[in-house]
């Protein structure tokens, strides 16, 4: 999301409060194409690396797209859906880690 100028970005660290997933990765976009720009990046990074995502939601639409790899679930959102959806909120529990920590991993 760095890579990609992504809005706010900030990780939460859900491993000790949930299985759901161990990661959500979340950031914004400023408009569509930027939305898309961010979630080509986080697909393309982890390809890299020989994963693919698991799956892919919201990217025709755009205002939330999701991008699922299992254990990092990557939420890009347009910046009135974060608001309204508010995730760091409703995951208050879970720790938040600077999304720069993980830039070189």
């Amino acid at each position: 999301m760095l890579d990609k100028k992504a809005l706010d970005p900030v990780v939460l660290d859900l491993r000790p409060i949930t299985l759901v997933a161990d990661f959500f990765v979340i950031g914004s976009g400023r408009s569509d194409v930027h939305r898309r720009a961010i979630a080509d990046g986080l697909i393309e990074a982890f390809a890299s690396r020989g994963l693919r995502p698991v799956g892919v939601e919201g990217y025709s639409d755009t205002r939330w797209i999701l991008v699922d790899f299992g254990d990092v679930v990557a939420h890009i959102f347009a910046p009135e859906e974060r608001e309204f959806y508010d995730l760091e909120r409703l995951w208050g529990d879970a720790p938040r880690r600077d999304a720069a920590d993980f830039a070189n991993d």
